[in-house]
């Protein structure tokens, strides 16, 4: 909508467009409240937001230029008698910092093999790194909607020859320690052709690229919400099909389900069944576990008699806790593990297709469906507060315009410091993106989407989460994997994450990692961690609600209840966003509902009978089939104990008749 035509009276007005604002908008705009939602960016999500390669040099380049200072308005003539001014930010570069870029492929295709060149940027290279961006990104457009309509263009034109040219690079791989002089085809290495930068240019729309990693775990409260709500109709999902750890210098899988524990040749038959035994006592409370309240987790795993393999499974990857945990926390969060499993595949994830910045998307078009106004680079500059009330009245918007609200709902990056209440120190999330040519763990499937758990390298780093994308996924071209790292931050991103980058991956930092995916392109930066600003207690309006941004869980679950929160302090008497109606629910005016309507009634609950007799029968035969597998599996391992047995039983009497004869 025109800023220009915007009203001037709304129930509620949101700045941010992130996850937990735009699940607040959806919720309101869904029981009929007018809400109008507004961000300064050119972009939805904020820092959820997904990017195309393209797009993702932009943001770089925007970040690395220096802010310009803000031009000071005078809004006094539109303050009424008893109004005071409270004014906001208008910029957000304190969120994200310490941006370095590297790429360690070459530069161009064939046309540009006479001086191929390998940029690497060092890490105190700050100035070196801006001009590299700045080369990267010379000749696109700072607005990621132009970017995208020329690449189309380009794309259209150009693919048969970018294909032709594909097929005709030699994909020379150069020393990555030393400069990069040309070479002749007969010195590459005919076995691996290396994707160049212009590639990943020219594919540049085939990326979507997140800023933040996480994960939806299948029973957790976003996924509810989706269901619920009915808006995970707006969006696809795919299963994360295997979760692996890091250990002893190799990349193993991790067994979580039933099938996987008997089928894991990694473990022996009685690691197998202590696992399971131990998995299965997890599932309920009992006293010799509260006993164990307050020590740590590790301490009582080892006390359950578990091996070093199954103490780091559980610790690291199920867990997903450090050896100081408490052990209530960390078998709350075994339980919530195990509770996932199953109901959409062998592991507890799910990811968006299309990447992480589809879901705030989706609430918003949600809220849009219901009334709500939607403006981009669109911003409120102050609020207008009543002294005697200590309310907000109304905000006057970047054009100037006064807009009355009841309530207003605000990121926190729009909140002058002094006015927030947050942790104290401020915590933040280092984060790494990768573009690889290869996968950590290379199997017969070429589309595993993987999550990967990296135990801390040494004592005093932290632990790292790592995402691991196939093109499937929609969010990297063929022939690439896009790879996250996220970890809570010690030092910078790159001092935090770069040490598991070169362990993990070939970088001409590694050493006899040949075997190991090449990193094609990759990003290291920090972001703020939303889980330290405090729900409560900031110096603001009682009518004024803080939300914050990403923090550093695998879930979404501090996102989703601070949206339900601030949403029954706005409605306390409200659902939190219910069932959005099917289109063919709708009654319009003039239409004869009384025996429709009941007509329609009898047939959903007797679809809804229908659906419950299928899932239980479903259920009753996946038990079956489980029952059965095991039975078999108990089956082949007592007898190869028996035969186990019998040879040692016939091994002791050929001794003792041996013995005899000697004797």
């Amino acid at each position: 909508m025109a800023a220009e035509d915007l009203p001037s009276e709304f129930d509620v007005v949101i700045l941010g467009t992130g996850l937990a604002e735009s699940v607040i908008a959806a919720a309101c705009s869904r029981v009929g409240q007018r809400v109008l939602h507004l961000d300064r960016r050119s972009y939805y999500a904020a820092n959820w937001a997904s990017f195309t390669f393209n797009g993702l040099l932009s943001w770089i380049q925007q970040h690395n230029e220096e802010p310009q200072p803000e031009e000071v308005q005078d809004w006094s003539s539109l303050l009424e008698e008893g109004e005071e001014l409270i004014c906001l930010l208008n910029s957000d570069s304190a969120s994200i910092s310490n941006l370095q870029v590297f790429c360690f492929t070459s530069e161009g295709d064939e046309e540009e093999e006479e001086a191929p060149n390998t940029t690497e940027e060092e890490k105190g290279g700050a100035a070196d790194e801006e001009e590299t961006v700045k080369e990267t990104s010379e000749g696109e457009s700072a607005d990621s909607k132009e970017e995208e309509t020329k690449e189309k263009r380009e794309e259209t034109a150009d693919r048969q020859e970018e294909e032709e040219k594909a097929v005709q690079t030699n994909g020379e791989e150069p020393d990555v320690g030393e400069s990069c002089p040309s070479a002749s085809p007969s010195q590459s290495e005919p076995t691996r052709k290396k994707i160049s930068y212009a590639q990943l240019v020219k594919e540049g729309r085939r990326f979507n690229i997140d800023l933040v990693s996480k994960l939806m775990y299948s029973r957790g409260s976003l996924v509810d919400l989706l269901i619920k709500s009915n808006v995970s109709r707006y969006a696809e999902f795919k299963n994360v099909t295997r979760i692996l750890t890091y250990r002893h210098g190799n990349v193993e899988q991790v067994p979580c389900s039933r099938a996987d524990v008997f089928a894991s040749r990694q473990l022996s038959v009685v690691e197998k069944r202590k696992l399971m035994r131990f998995l299965t006592s997890c599932v309920e409370e009992t006293e010799e576990q509260q006993v164990y309240n307050g020590r740590p987790y590790l301490e009582f795993l080892r006390d359950q008699q578990l091996g070093d393999n199954l103490q780091h499974f559980l610790l690291h990857s199920i867990a997903m806790a450090t050896e100081d945990t408490p052990t209530e926390v960390g078998l709350t969060s075994t339980r919530h593990f195990l509770r996932c499993l199953g109901r959409y595949g062998n592991t507890p994830f799910l990811f968006p297709v299309y990447g992480l910045g589809e879901i705030p998307q989706c609430f918003c078009r949600m809220c849009a469906v219901f009334g709500g106004i939607y403006c981009l680079r669109h911003s409120v500059h102050c609020l207008l507060v009543d002294k005697e009330t200590n309310s907000c009245k109304a905000v006057i918007d970047s054009h100037g315009q006064r807009i009355s609200c009841s309530h207003f709902v605000v990121e926190d990056s729009y909140v002058a410091a002094e006015r927030k209440r947050v942790a104290t120190p401020t915590r933040c999330i280092s984060r790494a993106v990768l573009i690889t040519d290869g996968s950590v763990l290379p199997s017969d499937s070429e589309q595993q989407v993987s999550m990967v758990t990296v135990p801390p390298i040494e004592a005093g780093s932290p632990a790292v989460k790592m995402v691991e994308l196939c093109p499937s996924t929609m969010t990297c071209m063929p022939g690439t994997y896009l790879v996250h790292l996220t970890c809570q931050s010690v030092g910078s991103a790159y001092e935090d994450l770069s040490p598991v980058v070169t362990r993990m991956f070939c970088t001409p930092e590694s050493h006899d990692q040949e075997k190991r995916p090449s990193v094609l392109w990759c990003l290291y930066f920090n972001m703020a961690d939303g889980s330290g600003v405090e729900v409560e207690g900031h110096d603001l309006p009682s009518n004024v609600y803080v939300t914050s941004g990403p923090d550093g869980d695998l879930g979404h679950e501090h996102a989703v209840r601070q949206a339900e929160s601030i949403f029954h302090k706005i409605l306390p008497e409200e659902d939190f966003c219910p069932p959005a109606p099917n289109p063919e629910d709708i009654i319009y005016d003039g239409e004869n509902t009384s025996s429709a309507g009941e007509e329609r009634e009898e047939e959903r609950e007797e679809e809804r009978e229908e659906e419950k007799q299928e899932e239980k029968q479903e259920e009753k035969q996946e038990e079956r089939e489980e029952e059965k597998q095991e039975e078999k599996q108990e089956e082949r391992e007592e007898e190869k104990e028996s035969e186990e047995k019998e040879s040692e039983e016939k091994e002791v009497v050929k001794e003792q008749q041996s013995l005899q004869t000697e004797e």
